[in-house]
């Protein structure tokens, strides 16, 4: 049996969003770019539901379930990240724009980088060039921690990923009705593999895309919250640095999962950034 990552796609829909019905007629009846969404470490697709009621009247939104999330199956065949950036391409649209949060993030950096015909805009959302801090990278968590972290991990998984989801939330507005989204997402589409959540921890740890951010071309959308535990708010701020069309969007009182806890903000963000590109 072929392996194959799970897809939710929706088309745009037919009643224009009160915003939109501003906008020129030109502007809308342009040749619009699906938005592909990809979902971070130990979440699944669900988690983006809010965002992509904002923009339903926008744009076609797709969102992928990674490998061992949610409906995709797992298979160590395919746990690498190489293997794991090729079966999004897989299951990519001809063009479009990507966004990745977190561990989605760096595949959608590295898809940018190989790809760049396939994605015409990238928009990261709390995510890192390199997760772990070193002599060079302060922007990372530190060894101990992370060390700490995939300790308990081992030894109970299920724990774990739900002080890891609070985690996330922490410092942000609206933590609590975060928190019972991101659960529901967990409830509803299926918890991961635990086999997935240690393999992609053990990426996080050693991946280092810091060079393949200097080969992105794209214009880019950097979303970052400002009370963020997970990815320091320094990541997003040498991004858009590093990126010569980029544009950096960090919201007050936000955590790791901004498009969440401020997702009517994000998706106005969202919404011009893409109308700027296809302009």
């Amino acid at each position: 049996m072929s392996f194959a990552l799970h897809v939710e796609k929706r088309p745009r829909s037919a009643g224009a969003t009160a915003e939109s019905t501003t906008t020129s007629r030109a502007t809308l009846t342009q040749p619009e770019l699906p938005l592909v969404c990809l979902h971070g470490w130990g979440m699944n697709l669900r988690v983006f539901d809010l965002l992509r009621d904002e923009l339903d009247g926008d744009c076609e939104s797709w969102a992928v379930d990674l490998a061992g999330h949610g409906r995709s199956p797992w298979d160590p065949e395919h746990a690498s990240f190489n293997a794991q950036v090729e079966d999004v391409l897989k299951v990519l649209p001809e063009r479009c724009a990507l966004l990745g949060w977190s561990f989605g993030g760096k595949i959608a950096i590295e898809i940018a980088a190989r790809a760049p015909k396939r994605i015409a805009a990238l928009v990261l959302t709390s995510v890192s060039p390199k997760f772990s801090q070193s002599a060079d990278w302060p922007h990372g968590m530190d060894l101990e921690a992370m060390r700490a972290f995939r300790a308990v991990l081992e030894q109970d998984w299920q724990q774990t990923l739900s002080d890891f989801v609070w985690l996330q939330l922490r410092g942000s507005r609206n933590a609590e009705a975060s928190q019972k989204i991101i659960e529901s997402a967990l409830a509803e589409q299926g918890a991961p593999r635990h086999e997935a959540l240690l393999n992609n921890l053990t990426i996080l740890h050693t991946q280092d895309l810091r060079a393949r951010v200097a080969q992105i071309t794209q214009p880019v959308l950097i979303i970052s919250g400002q009370n963020d535990r997970v990815t320091s708010p320094g990541a997003a701020r040498w991004l858009a640095q590093a990126l010569p069309q980029s544009q950096l969007l960090e919201i007050p009182r936000a955590g790791h999962a901004p498009f969440i806890s401020h997702h009517a903000e994000v998706a106005v963000a969202v919404r011009d950034f893409l109308r700027a590109v296809q302009a």
